[in-house]
């Protein structure tokens, strides 16, 4: 009992931390650290209801955290909702060391060149603080084993560590979740075979895109496979996770037994001198780089695939990398769940107007599965009111309200203040440390094997 209580208050100790000038009923305070990815700007797109405005940053001096706090100011100053970050910055050699001994705040948001981050969440984590970050957590088996001792860490010291998978909160992807969960509709997912996996994520993603209206300018490092690490780590890690926490809603994964791998692969996309420049404004390649130059061309092992099995299920993950997307599209994303009586697919085509789309094709369409259809249906309308069901040739297509096409930018908030609830609950849910643990070993291990066989 003793013990119970003693968790309990340091669990509230870690979310009402003093900090200086912090408002009264203001629980958490941000501290973000090396913010060499846009993303740690998105996570402050908006305000939250019991969060401190005033943000104390640490970073080392450069172009990385001035384009962060540029969008920052670009945020407070927007003519609709604008937000009132007030950004206490100290930039230095000693910036981490700094913040440690400092402790301005509770919650460290993370996202930024990979090579150090599992060291940063392992070494806050033991300060502490409680931290959210970007993904991936970890770019290799070493990271991995980090990241282990890190959620060991976390839990010893009562704060809880947390990684930003947007991808959960697009509509097709939680629709396609939702409808796997309806036996008449979907069946039972099946079992898949290595040629034909029974679950199947790819994605499309491109160097060169805009982001809150204007041209992304990358960091030089970004393509650096040791600092950002590779594509099968990176954005595959959004794959993975989906496949998780669709096949097997709010169950634990045991990564040491429900996981078998059957290959992986990588290979490199290709950007010219000018195609270089274009997105990162450099004039030449820093020598970090040298070492992945093939003639005046830089080779980014960016592409991967995973082929795995979990829980028995046949899954695939894939990623692919392009310069650029060709005029009026962009980022694409595919995926199939395929049921005993129906598959639920995504499609992200020039026929969808290169917006994602989910559609249910089942394999036999009789009078009374449709009227089954669409009785289970009303299960998911309650869930996601104004969704409705179009038929077409193949079966129906789920068409969506604009209110839930919300964009991609959105989804960091709603992790965010995701995350704020489980800070005051002082708990995640009991999957989510073994799944996180799971989906890294899955990414990690993907590439020793990808390169093992080079």
């Amino acid at each position: 009992m003793k013990a119970r209580v003693l968790g309990c208050l340091l669990a509230i100790s870690s979310l009402t931390l003093p900090v200086m000038g912090q408002e009264k009923n203001k629980s958490v305070s941000l501290i973000v650290l090396e913010p060499g990815h846009f993303h740690a700007a998105l996570v402050q797109n908006t305000p939250y209801d019991n969060v401190n405005p005033v943000v104390h940053v640490y970073a080392s001096k450069g172009p990385d955290v001035e384009s962060y706090l540029d969008k920052i100011k670009k945020y407070n100053s927007r003519p609709e909702d604008p937000t009132q970050w007030d950004e206490k910055v100290y930039t230095g050699p000693d910036f981490f060391q700094k913040m440690l001994s400092k402790k301005a705040g509770n919650l460290v948001i993370l996202a930024g060149n990979n090579q150090k981050k599992t060291d940063y969440i392992k070494k806050s984590v033991d300060a502490g603080l409680n931290v959210l970050a970007d993904k991936p957590m970890a770019i290799d088996a070493a990271g991995f084993s980090l990241l282990k001792e890190a959620f060991a860490q976390a839990k010893k010291n009562n704060v809880l560590l947390y990684d930003i998978m947007t991808e959960r909160y697009e509509i097709t992807n939680a629709l396609q979740r939702e409808l796997a969960l309806l036996p008449d509709l979907f069946g039972t997912l099946q079992k898949g075979t290595p040629q034909d996996p029974a679950v199947t994520k790819e994605s499309v993603h491109h160097f060169f895109k805009y982001v809150s209206g204007e041209p992304l300018i990358r960091p030089s490092w970004f393509f650096d496979v040791n600092q950002q690490g590779e594509g099968i780590v990176d954005v595959t890690t959004h794959l993975v996770d989906l496949i998780q926490w669709s096949c097997f809603p709010n169950q634990t994964i045991d990564y040491q037994k429900d996981i078998k791998f059957l290959s992986a692969t990588h290979n490199a996309t290709t950007l010219t001198p000018e195609q270089f420049k274009l997105v990162t404004k450099s004039d030449s390649y820093p020598d970090y780089l040298k070492k992945d130059m093939k003639g005046n061309n830089l080779e980014v092992y960016a592409n991967g695939q995973i082929d795995y099995t979990l829980k028995g299920v046949h899954a695939r993950a894939s990623v692919i990398w392009n310069f650029q997307a060709p005029q009026g599209t962009g980022d694409t994303h595919y995926s199939i769940m395929k049921g005993s009586k129906a598959n639920l697919i995504i499609r992200q085509g020039k026929e969808q107007n290169f917006k994602p789309v989910l559609y249910i094709e089942p394999l036999n369409a009789t009078p009374a599965y449709e009227k089954a259809v669409a009785e289970a249906f009303k299960k998911a309308q309650a869930a996601y009111p104004g969704i409705e069901l179009k038929k077409n040739d193949k079966g129906w297509e789920v068409t969506v309200p604009k209110k839930y096409d919300t964009g991609h930018e959105s989804h960091f908030a709603q992790v965010a203040k995701k995350y704020m609830e489980f800070l005051k609950e002082g708990k995640l849910p009991a999957w989510e440390v073994p799944n996180m643990i799971s989906k890294y070993y899955t990414t990690t291990e993907a590439l020793k094997l990808a390169k093992a066989k080079k």
